[in-house]
């Protein structure tokens, strides 16, 4: 699926949108370069959840915490040097406990995610103006079949 925004505040909406549909245990992986949109997509995903608090991106803490109608897990897997780390900061226990997780940079840590995630993608398109982004969104797994 690929969707087209052209502000801050669509990246938002869009966010808002997937969190809606979001139960728990769910994992969202995101792409793309500095300054595309990863935050603010999280952002959305937050008020979609009833989260109050302010997002922000995890950089330096690697994973950030908000507690909503299902709790977020915030992680930024930039700084990490694979997979490994991941685990070294609990990633399974995480897991176990059933939040959303949205990993900004998920490709550094790809193969330690679990075979259903949602991947997206967020591109600057450089063919129009500065906030115009192309957000590819995959429902990868089986028990995504029915929302596409």
């Amino acid at each position: 699926m690929l969707k087209v925004v052209s502000s801050e505040n669509e990246t938002i909406k869009l966010g808002y949108r997937i969190g809606q549909i979001l139960k728990g245990g769910e994992v969202i992986c995101l792409e793309g370069d500095l300054g595309a949109g990863k935050t603010s997509m999280t952002k959305g995903i937050g008020k979609a959840l009833d989260i109050d608090g302010y997002i922000t991106s995890p950089t330096f803490t690697i994973v950030n915490e908000y507690n909503g109608r299902i709790p977020l897990f915030h992680f930024d897997a930039y700084r990490l040097s694979g997979p490994e780390e991941l685990f070294e900061i609990g990633f399974e226990d995480y897991m176990d406990r059933q939040g959303i997780i949205v990993i900004e940079w998920a490709s550094v840590v790809k193969s330690a995610l679990p075979q259903q995630c949602i991947w997206i993608e967020i591109k600057k398109d450089f063919n129009h103006a500065d906030n115009v982004r192309k957000i590819s969104i995959d429902f990868a797994g089986e028990g995504y079949k029915d929302i596409l």
